[in-house]
């Protein structure tokens, strides 16, 4: 039948903290190249189907410009990013998403997908898709659900009912993680598969199921899509009435409840990479059951993954660890503890680290930068302006600036005083002088940066414009 109608929906939010230091809270997972060249986010587009509607993708703050330049890159135009002012877990999110679609298709389907899944069986995935469509279309709610490989218990389990029409079940029961005595009857049994998160059904019985079992949630999120605030490519639900919204999975809220949630069994190579172990497995191994990425010498190494971002890793006369090499961090662990790694993130937050949250390499929406060096009163970044972007009109309290152009052409105004720079020539920028950077040229604008002075926080920036929304 014709995929018309359908609208995908990427659930965009998650930190991925078992996957630190490679995931950060400002740059999680999802947006990481973790198992090909493009990000989790950019696989999960480039796996669906050939559909007439192109997303709705439902992101937080602070990860807008990630999403607004990966989803760029493969050429998406028409597509709506809908931003959260806090998360409300999934069914408020997926009823910003079926709200957002019912505006422009009052037929539409909706697939629910999280942008951080990998799934290498691409032809099992569309099939599942359109036996699941036939059901949405006829009413039911339909959810997916992976044919275990193993006695999981880092996932919740479905129990399969009778089967109701080509290849969807009724849903017996939707059960917790269970232990490991209770995941190998589930596994043995053959009636049991994880709970993938992974939906389709009309956005309007959604809707319809929400008022019948969760109406508070319905109304706050109509309510906050009524006044939305169009910003850029973002698209702002009205703060104050979605703050007003319960957090609430749609398992609670509505598919537990429903008499209309069938599922379809998915055996399509479904991960949810949640931890380095499940990387390691989705991932290429060599003959010695390792994945080595970056410059690695893994010498009398076996069932190990090894990650170098920075420099040389060398491994000797080791197995089953995971090791992780990035500028500011490094992560050596027995591969069967790193369900753990997100007790180390715990750590560092309480420490109030920046490693919790930031890379060394920081990216914003007219480029990125990199600390590649700080002391008391100092601290130096290489810079990278896209071409045609402009950093905000700013000024400092409380550093001084040095700019040196490495490559490209630089746009620096001072004050009242606007000059361009080329390569090797350079500019100062004294305490609390107003100033503004802008790459005008084709190519990449390179430039070294030296701060100095009493503090050197990102925090002391006063923006005074801005075009990315950030001047206050």
């Amino acid at each position: 039948m014709s995929l018309a109608t359908i609208f995908p929906a990427i659930m965009c939010g998650g930190s991925g903290t078992r996957l630190w230091p490679l995931s950060r809270a400002l740059f999680p997972k999802q947006f990481l190249p973790l198992v090909n060249k493009t990000s989790m986010l950019q696989d999960t587009l480039v796996r669906l189907p050939e559909l007439k509607n192109e997303p709705v993708f439902i992101c937080n703050e602070e990860h807008r410009f990630l999403l607004a330049e990966q989803v760029r890159q493969l050429g998406y135009k028409n597509h709506s990013i809908l931003l959260e002012p806090e998360g409300r877990n999934t069914a408020p999110a997926i009823a910003l998403a079926a709200i957002d679609a019912l505006a422009k298709d009052d037929d539409a389907l909706l697939l629910v997908l999280a942008a951080d899944h990998v799934i290498k069986d691409e032809q099992a995935f569309h099939v599942a898709i359109e036996q699941a469509s036939i059901a949405a279309q006829q009413g039911k709610l339909v959810t997916f659900g992976i044919v275990p490989t193993h006695a999981e218990t880092g996932y919740g389990y479905i129990k399969k009912g009778s089967e109701q029409q080509q290849g969807a079940f009724s849903v017996a029961q939707f059960v917790e993680k269970p232990n490991q005595q209770v995941a190998n009857e589930y596994l043995s049994s053959g009636e049991y598969l994880w709970n993938s998160g992974m939906f389709l059904f009309k956005a309007q019985r959604y809707l319809e199921e929400l008022q019948k079992y969760r109406p508070d949630i319905l109304e706050s999120c109509q309510k906050s899509m009524k006044n939305t605030q169009q910003d850029l490519d973002f698209v702002r639900p009205n703060k104050s009435d979605f703050l007003s919204c319960a957090n609430e999975s749609i398992d609670y809220a509505v598919m537990e409840k429903t008499d209309s949630a069938v599922v379809i069994p998915l055996d399509a190579g479904w991960s949810d990479v949640g931890s380095y172990s499940a990387l390691w497995d989705v991932c290429d191994q060599d003959e010695n059951s390792n994945v080595l990425k970056g410059d690695v010498i893994a010498q009398q190494t076996s069932s190990s993954y090894i990650h170098s971002q920075h420099k040389l890793v060398a491994t000797l006369g080791v197995e089953n660890l995971v090791v992780i090499d990035t500028p500011d961090a490094v992560l050596v662990a027995d591969k069967d503890k790193v369900q753990d790694v997100k007790n180390i993130v715990a750590q560092l937050k309480v420490e109030n680290r920046s490693e919790a949250s930031l890379h060394r390499e920081v990216y914003r929406p007219w480029g990125k930068y990199d600390s590649i060096d700080m002391g008391e009163r100092f601290q130096v970044k290489r810079i990278t302006v896209k071409s045609g972007a402009k950093l905000s009109v700013q000024m400092h309290h409380h550093r001084a600036e040095h700019w040196i152009v490495v490559s490209g052409t630089a746009k620096v105004t001072i004050d009242e005083k606007t000059v361009l720079l080329s390569e090797n020539q350079s500019a100062y920028i004294p305490i609390g002088a107003v100033h503004a950077l802008e790459n005008p040229g084709k190519l990449p604008l390179e430039m070294i940066e030296v701060q100095s002075g009493s503090y050197l926080g990102e925090d002391d920036i006063v923006r005074f414009e801005d075009r990315y929304g950030r001047a206050e």
